[in-house]
């Protein structure tokens, strides 16, 4: 059967502050025929991850913006439908960073194959992927857990902070989450194994930090920033290490927070308590690849990392579920499916 339409998401135009419907503008083209040394994919799951929201900004960051009028940024699990490349076959199943489409052209660059014998292919975004590679590099290079130290993460039903707490239980820390709704907060309990968890939306978010981290906190995984990093600094015990990962508090946000300078209170404590902060991007560990697939599967394996999806259908449904992931309101790893998984047939 031959397919006539590819169906692409753009962005439309540069949101300010949070983004609404109308950034975005779902099109129609031909779908693209494979030529000398290029493969045609076909995209089955598509990520959505907090970084989109500053790639749909103009200027300069870790990489270069989407450009309006073009395809939105974003990584797939996808099939090989055509191959003129020798390394891949059609029906091989591969990640690739294709954008919001339903197919894309590739040369071959930047793609990995996907096992499905390590796991669900939808794991290749999530916690065999990008996300889960994130938590490991971070954690393990910047906070360096040791036996008996207390974690602090944020956003721990994510797709990240999920992972991040669980490695450091492996690792033999206590282990404190911070989410969005009880039963966020139930999950990571009872189901992910932390130590305790708290709902950032309930009051007194600093005292009840506190009561949780008697000992104080030796590390603190950001992914957040906001009120959570304002209950976190004054807990932070000597040599604390704080891997940076993101601020999805601050992503939509148009002006500074209102509230008194706090720069010199931040230095003070660096300088007073001998603090580690360090951002880090994903890729800056990208050697470390073949350790964490190993390493991670055989926790999957071993029941030692548990792992939630939360799946929307309909590539016409992107924008509405990336502005909600940017309020909080997915529960586990994002993700689009645009076709049938070809593995569960």
């Amino acid at each position: 059967m031959t397919v006539e339409k590819n169906r692409q998401i753009l962005l439309a135009s540069r949101p300010r502050g949070e983004p609404s419907p109308d950034n975005f503008k779902l099109v129609e083209t031909a779908v693209p025929e494979a030529g000398p040394g290029q493969m045609l994919l076909h995209t089955v799951y598509l990520s959505l991850d907090p970084y989109m929201r500053g790639r749909m900004n103009a200027g300069a960051s870790y990489a270069q913006p989407v450009e309006v009028g073009e395809v939105m940024e974003g990584s797939a699990v996808c099939t090989v439908v055509t191959s003129n490349l020798p390394r891949y076959m059609a029906g091989d199943i591969v990640v690739a960073g294709t954008g919001w489409q339903e197919y894309s052209l590739s040369d071959g660059e930047g793609v990995q194959r996907v096992d499905p014998a390590l796991g669900p292919i939808s794991y290749a975004l999530g916690v065999l992927g990008m996300p889960g590679l994130t938590a490991y590099t971070g954690l393990l290079n910047i906070g360096k857990p040791q036996p008996g130290e207390t974690l602090v993460v944020a956003a721990a039903s994510g797709a990240v902070g999920s992972v991040v707490g669980q490695i450091a239980k492996v690792k033999g820390c206590r282990v404190i989450g911070i989410a969005g709704g009880e039963e966020k907060c139930r999950f990571v309990r009872e189901e992910l194994g932390f130590d305790g968890c708290l709902d950032h939306r309930q009051p007194n978010l600093a005292e009840r930090l506190q009561a949780a981290c008697p000992s104080g906190i030796d590390i603190y995984f950001e992914n957040v920033g906001g009120a959570v990093f304002d209950a976190v600094l004054p807990l932070l015990n000597n040599f604390a290490r704080i891997p940076v990962c993101g601020l999805i508090a601050h992503y939509n946000a148009t002006e500074l927070p209102a509230g008194p300078y706090r720069v010199p209170l931040l230095m003070r404590n660096i300088l007073v308590k001998r603090l580690t902060f360090r951002g880090f991007i994903v890729f800056d560990y990208g050697s470390q690849f073949r350790d964490f697939i190993t390493d991670m599967s055989g926790w999957l394996r071993e029941g030692r990392v548990k792992y939630r999806e939360d799946i929307t259908d309909g590539l016409e449904n992107a924008p509405r579920e990336l502005i909600g992931l940017l309020k909080g309101e997915n529960f586990g790893k994002k993700l689009i499916r645009v076709s049938p998984d070809p593995t569960k047939r």
